[in-house]
């Protein structure tokens, strides 16, 4: 019966109806209190809602019933990294390492959550167990990533620079890295290079709002009013609470409105 329910509500998910396979799983809890596959569903499905707070507390619910869920300690994990409290997720992580989850991935989070918790002593020797058991080219071009952002937050931005294109070496579909290094481009004066860069990011990642902000903010600083206003619109579409780009909206309105 329960293999039944996940079959149905996965083939409601698939012809995008979460909130009726939510409620699939919910009758489906009420004849199977605490069954994991139920409320492992649930979890999954908020989490792709992007509603963490439910999601979070169905995965401590899973938890409750199975204490080694691998899945489960490693999102909660992820939503204290998130939720700015590094030192809290550290400790999942380090308990899916008693478990014996041995990976890039875990290794390559370790590394953030040392980083961030101001535990220098772990952070490179986490990322360099991560990039010896990186399986692909993409999860290279993470850890390498990661690197680059331990190495803005230290202040050694050559080091920062070489780390997002090697990322970029190992794949170049990684927007975030083309974003991060075109930013370190803008820094150096280099704005051509910068602008190539921004534009792959965005015409790479369409849901990002971040390389069209900063496009924005570098045609606005030279001088290229109109391409900075519509690069600021469709920063504003990818994230309306965005403080920065509704600000520079209202700049560049007044200078139109001066013109």
């Amino acid at each position: 019966m329960v293999d039944t329910i996940l079959y149905l509500a996965k083939v409601y998910i698939r012809l995008d109806q979460p909130l009726t396979a939510l409620s699939l799983f919910k009758q489906g809890l009420d004849r199977f209190p605490g069954e994991v596959t139920l409320l492992t569903g649930i979890a999954r499905i908020y989490d792709e809602m992007n509603n963490i707070v439910s999601a979070t507390e169905y995965y401590k619910e899973v938890l409750k019933q199975d204490n080694t869920n691998v899945e489960s300690i490693a999102c909660i994990g992820s939503n204290h990294f998130y939720s700015d409290q590094p030192e809290i997720a550290l400790r999942f992580y380090r308990r899916l390492l008693q478990m014996g989850v041995y990976n890039c991935q875990l290794f390559n989070n370790l590394g953030l959550c040392c980083f961030y918790a101001q535990q220098y002593d772990m952070t490179l020797s986490s990322f360099e167990r991560a990039l010896s058991l990186a399986v692909n080219d993409e999860e290279v071009a993470d850890v390498w990533y990661n690197l680059g952002h331990v190495a803005v937050g230290t202040g050694d931005i050559n080091l920062a620079h070489q780390c997002f294109k090697l990322a970029l070496a190992n794949n170049n579909n990684h927007a975030e890295a083309y974003n991060n290094l075109a930013v370190l481009e803008m820094r150096k004066g280099h704005h051509e290079q910068a602008r190539g860069l921004l534009q792959t990011a965005a015409a790479l990642a369409l849901h990002m709002y971040e390389p069209h902000y900063n496009f924005a903010a570098l045609s606005d600083k030279v001088g290229d009013l109109q391409s900075s206003y519509v690069a600021a619109q469709k920063s504003a579409t990818a994230f309306p609470e965005h403080v920065d780009t509704q600000q520079l909206i209202k700049q560049l309105q007044q200078h139109f409105a001066m013109l």
